[in-house]
């Protein structure tokens, strides 16, 4: 027997853009900063469209990054970035870490590593990248990343992007 489900009617995109930023925002992401020291100057940008696992031989992980990004042409220009999967403990300063404008990294636990690579205290994990390729797609270019070296804290419960809000994951309870 076929079960039938109620399911949203299909709107066509160029109905209602603000709509389309409603749906993606139901697809769950977690939330890294990307930051490298640029003239002696820790620069950063937050991003919840990072994903990994897109090749194993060479080890490769990517975000997008949107055209109006004033941060990404001076952080591009670095020769490793280091990727921090921000943690519950940095719920608070989330929004300033994606702020416009200002220190981004004010009363943050920070680290740099040899290569410049900056990287952001108590996250559930670090990478070492640098840029393996760049790819235009609409208003975004998709940053691909090689991982060089990587560090993790499976202890570390990681922040969740989801409906526009942070959240974090929860246990699922127990069955009897």
């Amino acid at each position: 027997m076929t079960r039938t489900t109620m399911s949203p009617a299909l709107v066509d995109v160029s109905d209602d853009a603000s709509l389309l930023r409603t749906t993606f925002a139901l697809f769950p992401s977690g939330i890294v900063m990307l930051s490298a020291l640029i003239d002696d100057v820790p620069v950063g940008l937050v991003a919840s469209s990072f994903q990994v696992g897109i090749s194993a031989d060479p080890p490769l992980v990517l975000f997008a990054v949107q055209h109006t990004s004033t941060t990404w042409p001076t952080l591009r220009r670095a020769p490793r970035l280091g990727v921090s999967v921000l943690g519950g403990l940095h719920r608070s300063a989330v929004g300033r870490m994606s702020a416009k404008s200002g220190d981004r990294f004010a009363g943050i636990d920070t680290f740099t590593s040899e290569t410049g690579a900056h990287f952001v205290g108590g996250a559930a994990a670090h990478l070492e990248c640098s840029i393996h390729a760049e790819i235009r797609a609409g208003d975004h270019d998709v940053v691909l990343m090689e991982v060089h070296r990587m560090g993790s804290d499976p202890s570390t419960e990681p922040l969740v992007w989801h409906g526009s809000t942070l959240r974090s994951l929860t246990p699922p309870e127990p069955t009897h």
